[in-house]
């Protein structure tokens, strides 16, 4: 298919998603574009998320003002309209792949909660994080403010939803929002390139099986239950054994 604002491309088992909209801005478009896009990844095996320009300005207000004003006071159909940007970076999350999101440059507000839904971040130096909702007089509700403190901790989370601060990236990485800083942007695009390499050279099941267990927000208990009961479904007395042999 072609998208308006997001280009899918493959390299073997690796699929990438890149933002091609101006500043990786998330329109009326983009909200469409990538659930189609996620629907087309056929059998790939990772997805590598990237903008073009820079990775994301967040949420296009301007080209989202007509559909959004005309809700306002009608929270029937405000929730119908965030509804469709909540199908699209949900989805992205609930994909049993691995996600690896490469930013570069800004990742702002919407962009910040879209990677938030990856599980894997990485950056490179001249990133920049920043949720800014609350300087609009709204409330970040594209799932960040629920994901965030998973991932770097209430505190901080509260510190960046709360100021409208942005860090840079050291600070990103320190505060666990990415795994690692690249000095280039080529460097960054090599880099999460050979990572979702890697990746796909991993047994898919073990994967799916592993990102499951990491996400579901299961007592303890019933958690290691779930692992058990995966690897008695899906681990093969073959695979086990070529494992051992290494």
């Amino acid at each position: 298919m072609t998208y308006q604002s997001v280009k899918l491309t493959r390299a073997g088992g690796v699929a990438t998603l890149t933002i091609t909209s101006k500043k990786g801005s998330m329109g009326p478009a983009f909200w469409q574009d990538v659930p189609h896009a996620l629907a087309d990844l056929g059998g790939a095996r990772v997805l590598i998320v990237r903008g073009e320009e820079m990775f994301s300005a967040g949420l296009d207000v301007k080209a989202s003002a007509a559909s959004i004003g005309a809700t306002l006071g009608d929270p029937v159909k405000f929730a119908a309209v965030v509804d469709e940007m909540h199908a699209a970076i949900e989805g992205l999350a609930a994909l049993p792949i691995p996600v690896v999101a490469a930013v570069h440059g800004w990742c702002i507000g919407a962009g910040l909660e879209l990677i938030a839904a990856c599980d894997i971040r990485v950056c490179s130096a001249d990133a920049r994080f920043r949720l800014p909702e609350v300087l609009l007089g709204i409330t970040a509700d594209l799932g960040g403010l629920q994901r965030l403190p998973h991932v770097i901790g209430r505190g901080r989370a509260a510190y960046l939803a709360l100021s409208a601060e942005p860090i840079d990236a050291a600070t990103a990485e320190r505060w666990g929002l990415v795994t690692e800083v690249l000095d280039t942007q080529g460097a960054l695009f090599a880099r999460a390139d050979a990572l979702a390499a890697h990746l796909a050279s991993l047994p898919a099941k073990a994967l799916e099986g592993t990102k499951r267990i990491l996400h579901d927000d299961l007592p303890h208990a019933q958690s290691l239950a779930d692992a058990v009961a995966w690897n008695a479904r899906h681990m093969t007395a073959g695979g086990l054994g070529a494992a051992l042999k290494k």
